[in-house]
């Protein structure tokens, strides 16, 4: 049908007034809500336009700005003498509007999750006088949400874990998915969730998101981890929606639902007899597929002939039950052991009783194997008694040892000499007889410790110990003596029966009945008139005086024998000596001077006497300390004045020994006469009671030991000699030994001689007989040339 130009316009113009309606139904007239509008030099009238809000499309593709609305006001004539202007978000730059018509487009493409609205106003102006002639008017132009956006798990993935055999419908864990579209309008929105991996071993609800189990008694020993795709779909799942997946990673976790059970039904195991107590005899471990502490063992000993011999622990980290020694074996004793050994769970589940019982039990034989076993003492300390007057070889004791093995060996005996340093004891290798070897002495050593050795015949290397405890019993043989040494002192006022000084003694002999002893003076001092002895009774002696008037000019001294008994058996005794010193004493008896010599001075000195004596004392001391030192003074050479120029030396050259370098002339027909026996010269200054080793004399030795020999004795009269400086040093080459093929080499000899020796070997010894060789090599016309 074609349509000629009339009709065409008038079909536009219906599709104008159409939009126009359109528009006017979308943006709506609110008078009710209407404020005062106030123009001058005009009467007030009401507003006759407000503009709610407008709706648009989001993710509009076309190539055309896409239509939002109108905007008319009653005041617009359609004479084209209104416009109209917009503002706010978006104004210019996302929405349009035709000045004249009030046509507003969108010029870009919006998406509502950005921004779900937009803010505007509106405003209508007298285009002549550019004022408004309607009040400004705000409208809001909404985003009409699509389904673009697809659920997103933010929490995703997801790891969760239940217990095994946990029952159907255990809740596992819930996944969230959001949609971004707008949950108010439409099911863009609205998610359900389905698995799409997992099943049958898992589910999902489809609006909560919860995951729950699917099958029972999943058991983790057979599987212990699942990985499940969970899927959210919007539209409410309808076709057309967009989804999302995520991933949920499930771990069963363990519960005790399987009894330990012993891999076998018995063990055995060989051990040696000589194992130490609490050494492991062995390890053994029930299986249980459980994992930690539901795993966990407890081991026992229930029954078997080893519960005292043995114990059961478990080991914390690898849950083994750990068997050990708790007392000796003795393979001839026993043989063999059998343990009866139960394994069971620390901690049981109620809930899994019904699967059976949470234990096991197994066999353990341990076998004993024999071993070469040192010799055992029949007691492990041998305690022995002897007293110290045993005459050497006599018998204290006996030991026995045996092989506690089977074989039963001979056993040798010998004592541990690291514990018998003096070799006080002996004993006999076959029959373990202990004797002494030599003297015993209590005092000295009164208990005896030491180790007896045995030996095993056939087998020398298993040695047993054991241990003698030897006591010495004491005899009376030490004689008692004072217990101090006693500085006694009388009063040379001193009345008679006056006690000045009581005594006790000591016996390093010890009675079982203490000691008890008597004290009396001797026979030759028992009439003295000057001292008397009183025996108290209780081992102490009181000394008396038996006169007055003690004088020390007269006697400082006196000597007071004493006789001391004890009280063995026999008793000995012992006369020990007391000095007793006159005293000058005070009012209170108390000693101020002992000596006696003030008494032997003329009775005339007087004080100034003393002083007098004692400074001419001390005037000669001083004197005899300056001759000390300069003596010394003389004897040390050494010690120079600065100006002094030390290499001043007179050096003496009488004899043909070694040249500038001897400083001592010598004999030399006693050097060269072996036999003449040197004498030892003492010196003047040195004291008489130091004396000089004579040398013997020298023998037909070969000529380097008589040199050495020489050097040799030199240097020991100068290491003795006190009088010779200490860098004296000593370089004495006068006697060169015999058989010299060279001879002498003396110019002068050679001048004075007729030799008619050649001597042109002299320029072949270099350059320190050049001289010589200018002289003796071109024969005696160069000499005076």
């Amino acid at each position: 049908m074609k349509l000629g130009k009339v009709e065409f316009c008038h079909c536009l113009q219906l599709i104008a007034l159409f939009l126009c309606f359109s528009g006017m139904s979308q943006a709506e007239l609110s008078r009710s809500r209407s404020k005062p509008y106030f123009q001058t030099g005009r009467s007030r009238t009401k507003r006759s336009w407000v503009w709610n809000q407008f709706f648009v499309l989001e993710e509009y593709m076309g190539s055309d700005p896409l239509y939002v609305g109108k905007l008319h006001s009653d005041v617009d004539k359609g004479d084209g003498s209104i416009k109209y202007i917009l503002s706010g978000e978006g104004a210019s730059s996302i929405f349009i509007i035709d000045e004249n018509t009030g046509d507003i487009h969108a010029t870009k493409r919006l998406d509502r999750e950005e921004q779900a609205y937009y803010t505007l106003r509106a405003q209508a102006l007298d285009r002549l006088t550019n004022k408004p002639v309607e009040p400004e008017s705000e409208f809001v132009i909404k985003i009409q949400d699509i389904n673009d956006n697809e659920p997103k798990f933010l929490d995703g993935p997801y790891t969760a874990g239940v217990p095994e055999m946990s029952p159907v419908g255990t809740s596992v864990v819930q996944v969230t998915a959001t949609d971004a579209d707008d949950p108010t309008y439409g099911n863009s929105a609205r998610v359900v969730y389905s698995i799409l991996q997992g099943q049958p071993y898992f589910s999902v609800e489809p609006k909560t998101g919860v995951i729950k189990t699917a099958l029972p008694n999943m058991d983790r020993e057979a599987k212990d981890q699942y990985l499940l795709v969970i899927q959210a779909k919007d539209m409410v799942g309808q076709n057309g929606g967009l989804s999302g997946t995520t991933s949920v990673t499930v771990t069963l976790t363990d519960v005790n639902d399987n009894p330990p059970r012993f891999p076998r039904s018995s063990y055995q195991y060989n051990v040696p007899e000589s194992l130490p107590i609490a050494s492991v005899v062995a390890r053994i471990k029930a299986a249980d597929a459980d994992i930690g502490a539901n795993a966990e063992m407890e081991y026992k000993i229930v029954d078997g002939d080893g519960l005292g011999i043995f114990k059961i622990s478990v080991d914390k980290e690898t849950q083994e039950g750990i068997i050990t020694i708790q007392k000796e074996l003795d393979f001839e004793a026993k043989t063999s052991y059998t343990l009866r050994i139960e394994a069971a769970n620390k901690d049981a589940d109620p809930r899994f009783l019904s699967l059976g019982p949470f234990s096991d039990t197994t066999t353990v034989k341990i076998i004993v194997e024999d071993v070469d076993e040192p010799p055992v003492f029949s007691s492990p300390l041998y305690p022995m008694e002897v007293s110290e007057a045993t005459q050497v070889g006599n018998i204290i004791g006996t030991v026995a040892a045996h092989d506690p093995d089977s074989s039963n060996s001979p056993v040798r005996y010998s004592i541990d000499r690291n514990t018998d340093l003096e070799r006080y004891f002996n004993i006999d290798a076959n029959s373990g007889v202990i004797t002494t070897a030599k003297s015993l002495d209590r005092e000295t050593n009164a208990v005896h410790n030491i180790t007896v050795l045995a030996m095993e015949s056939q087998n020398p290397s298993q040695v047993g110990r054991g241990y003698v405890a030897i006591t010495i019993l004491d005899i009376n043989d030490n004689a008692p003596e004072f217990a101090m040494d006693y500085e006694t002192t009388v009063c040379e006022n001193a009345q008679p029966g006056q006690v000045i000084q009581k005594i006790s003694a000591v016996d390093k002999d010890e009675p079982s009945n203490g000691h008890q002893f008597y004290f009396s003076l001797t026979t030759d001092a028992t009439n003295n008139h000057n001292f008397s002895l009183k025996d108290n009774k209780d081992n102490t002696a009181s000394i008396l005086t038996r006169r007055n008037g003690f004088r020390r000019q007269e006697q400082s001294v006196y000597y007071l024998p004493i006789f001391i008994v004890d009280s063995g058996s026999p008793s000995l005794s012992s006369t020990n000596t007391l000095t007793i010193r006159v005293c000058d004493c005070d009012a209170d008896g108390i000693a101020q001077t002992c000596n006696a010599e003030a008494y032997v001075l003329p009775a005339g000195l007087s004080t100034g006497a003393l002083i007098a004596i004692l400074a001419c004392v001390l005037t000669l001391l001083v004197l005899i300390l300056l001759i000390v030192t300069m003596r010394r003074r003389k004897k040390e050479p050494l010690i120079f004045d600065e100006e002094r120029d030390i290499r001043e030396n007179i050096v003496r050259y009488d004899d043909e020994g070694g040249g500038e370098e001897d400083t001592e002339a010598f004999d030399m027909a006693a050097l060269r006469n072996l036999n003449v026996i040197r004498d030892t010269k003492t010196r003047r200054d040195v004291t008489p009671e130091i004396q000089f080793l004579s040398r013997p004399a020298f023998k037909s030795i070969p000529d380097n030991v008589i040199f050495r020999e020489f050097i040799w004795e030199r240097l020991k009269e100068a290491d003795v000699d006190p009088g010779a400086p200490p860098y004296d040093s000593l370089q004495t080459y006068a006697f060169e030994g015999n058989g010299s093929v060279a001879e002498s080499l003396s110019s002068l000899d050679s001048i004075s001689s007729n030799s008619d020796q050649n001597y042109d070997y002299l320029s072949d010894w270099g350059p320190r007989f050049k001289r010589l060789a200018d002289m003796y090599g071109t024969g005696q016309e160069s000499l005076y040339s």
